[in-house]
């Protein structure tokens, strides 16, 4: 699948503004404790569909923090600024583009990428390094954007995380006097990105990204590019241990995403801010 470099294209932007973390907390009376309509709580609070888009971001905010706590954000205002211009440039291109969209790049020197319910996404400086071009990191971050948009990590727990939020509510508040239960569905998300998304979601994901950078102006074969130089890794590299095991091996995704776009992208005019990234990319390897 070809390539291309195109000069690059941005229009009025923002600069970054991290949230701080907001705990979720409920008040749980354990001798009253009505487990059916507990279930039914969670169940409609875990809802995709129903999900208010201020609770989807404050779940998105404490997952945000806990990996945070883990691996911090680089100390580099230009860089984290650069990406949140970038990132939400493409949101903007997106069927969300109210969502309070933030990006950030950790020091983590894994190679991966994570998002998070209500517009939070996060890539390692170990991804970063390894990217080529701007065009594949638009890539990267429209994949995420399609995450969020299509709520996959919400429908995951409405089909599959509900029982286990039930579960660590009874455990949390068993010896608590006060009766507290704090970030319920943050636990319950947090297994998600251990165990990865259904691949058929990570092929949407795919296939929306390729949309989202050519609506920004950006090469559509930015993300396949990204996943050239994945697949051009050895897949004993330690660093994409966490990823090969929650994604799809990226020669899987390059035969989906061929499938999918045949010749429509073809000759789509693109953009390609190369010497700004080459200049930000240097400075994070040098650090």
């Amino acid at each position: 699948m070809p390539v291309r470099i195109r000069p690059m294209l941005l229009g009025t932007l923002v600069t970054l503004a991290l949230v701080p973390a907001i705990a979720l907390a409920f008040k749980l009376d354990l001798q009253n404790l009505d487990i059916g309509a507990l279930a039914k709580g969670v169940t409609s609070i875990l809802s995709a569909h129903n999900m208010k888009p201020e609770d989807e971001a404050t779940i998105g905010r404490d997952l945000a923090a806990h990996l945070l706590g883990a691996a911090p954000l680089v100390d580099d205002p230009e860089l984290q600024d650069y990406v949140n211009r970038l990132g939400r440039w493409l949101a903007l291109q997106s069927e969300r583009p109210d969502l309070p969209w933030t990006f950030g790049v950790t020091d983590d020197a894994d190679v991966n990428a994570f998002a998070m319910p209500g517009g939070y996404v996060l890539v390692t400086r170990g991804l970063f390094e390894i990217l080529r071009n701007e065009a594949e990191l638009a890539g990267v971050l429209s994949h995420e954007i399609g995450h969020v948009v299509a709520k996959h990590h919400l429908k995951a727990l409405q089909d599959q995380g509900y029982m286990q939020v039930i579960g660590s509510v009874l455990k949390a508040t068993a010896d608590d006097d006060n009766r507290e239960m704090v970030e319920f569905a943050v636990n319950a998300s947090q297994d998600l990105y251990v165990k990865g998304l259904d691949k058929k979601d990570e092929y949407q994901a795919d296939r929306m990204g390729v949309v989202l950078a050519s609506r920004g102006g950006y090469d559509p074969f930015g993300l396949p590019s990204a996943l050239q130089t994945l697949d051009a890794i050895s897949a004993e590299d330690s660093r994409l241990a966490l990823l090969f095991k929650t994604h799809p091996l990226p020669q899987d995704r390059l035969e989906h995403l061929e499938q999918a776009m045949g010749e429509r992208f073809d000759g789509l005019p693109g953009a390609l801010g190369e010497e700004r990234f080459a200049r930000i990319q240097a400075r994070l390897r040098a650090r």
